[in-house]
């Protein structure tokens, strides 16, 4: 099928009324051994946060602010796709394709996409499995896949040349863009992955002595996540989609750990902001669906070739997984590169500014 429907956000009473009931039967753990973040999301906030979920909360509103954006689903490849497709008001502008990561949703893009539509046809797709995208039955929904499938959304949609950009799986989703041409003229990323030099493993500058520090620590710290949902997403996930408190705890830890945000991520971002990215998981059952892109593609991401298309780089200094320009103009075709002054991350959903701007000076 190659049709193109409407969507328009509509969670079912009966999913608000049972997250409320099961948000006020939570069975709670001890208070963590320390006084910080150390061994995960602290037992104050996460009841704070649970009992503002239940209680303030108002999922109607924030789901009508969602609807200003014009969405759409479309089949490809047996799944359907869902997607925001705002439109310039400028016939003449140029399409660009922008992909979210996890623990990210279409939520990350809230606060850019209309700022962007100044300038380009923005397209904003929910990944497969993600959101309210449907959720592959089988195997094979590699990070290859749904940069085929963009490809083939962009073609539905009439554009047959454009950009991409993204963060997260969205960088490796844009950067395989590039990689495959069909359309892709140009990439933007916030997360680049690149490679020591063998000069640098030896003789490392200021700046890749701490970009290898911050990956050490991250690697001893910061990857239980990631080698959970690499290797058993369907055993993690029927814990996140019983308990809301779960999934909640689950995506803010990483909005403490991810984000530049001083020790506390409402520093950066609302409590109403975080709450409608976990809620495009709850609300969607999508724990488990959503962490198989690891258990397809995770332990694959760095065997990919280098990438021809030129590519604009938005490096934020609190990014997870720090990679100087040093390290990966081998794997880039990089024509601009900017070292931002704060942010991590959610780029996007941090420093809307600067992230638009970005873009804008890169596709110009």
């Amino acid at each position: 099928m190659t049709e193109v429907r409407p969507y328009r956000i509509a969670v079912p009473d009966a999913v608000l009324t049972d997250l409320r009931d099961r948000l006020t039967r939570t069975r709670w753990p001890e208070r963590e051994c320390v006084d910080d973040w150390s061994q995960g999301i602290p037992l104050a906030y996460t009841r704070e946060l649970a009992g503002y979920w239940a209680d303030e909360y108002d999922w109607r509103a924030r789901e009508a602010a969602l609807n200003r954006f014009d969405q759409f689903v479309t089949e490809i490849d047996g799944l359907d796709i869902h997607f925001i497709h705002q439109r310039s008001s400028n016939p003449n502008a140029f399409p660009l394709i922008i992909t979210h990561g996890w623990p990210g949703s279409i939520v990350e893009f809230h606060k850019v996409i209309e700022p962007l539509a100044a300038d380009f046809h923005v397209v904003c797709p929910s990944l497969p499995g993600y959101g309210f995208s449907g959720k592959p039955s089988r195997t094979g929904w590699s990070v290859e896949k749904v940069a085929d499938a963009w490809a083939t959304l962009m073609a539905r949609l009439g554009y047959e040349s454009y950009g991409a950009q993204g963060g997260d799986w969205g960088s490796a989703v844009t950067a395989q863009m590039g990689r495959n041409g069909r359309g892709c003229k140009a990439i933007h990323i916030n997360m680049p992955l690149g490679f020591p030099t063998p000069e640098s493993a030896q003789n490392p500058t200021p700046e890749e002595a701490a970009a290898m520090a911050a990956i050490a620590r991250h690697v001893q710290w910061g990857t239980g996540y990631s080698e959970e949902q690499a290797t058993r997403p369907q055993t993690l996930g029927y814990g996140l989609t019983d308990s809301p408190v779960g999934q909640l705890a689950w995506i803010v830890e990483k909005f403490w750990a991810w984000t530049d945000c001083d020790g506390h991520p409402e520093n950066v971002l609302t409590r109403d902001e975080m709450l409608d990215n976990v809620m495009l998981y709850w609300a969607t059952a999508s724990a488990t669906s959503s962490a198989r892109l690891y258990w397809e593609s995770f332990k694959k991401m760095l065997e990919a070739g280098p990438v021809q298309a030129p590519t604009g780089v938005a490096a934020f200094p609190k990014e997870i997984v720090p990679s100087p320009r040093s390290w990966c103009e081998s794997r880039y075709h990089i024509t601009h590169w900017t070292d931002m002054p704060r942010g991590g991350h959610f780029a996007a959903f941090e420093q809307p500014e600067l992230f638009a701007d970005d873009v804008r000076a890169f596709f110009g």
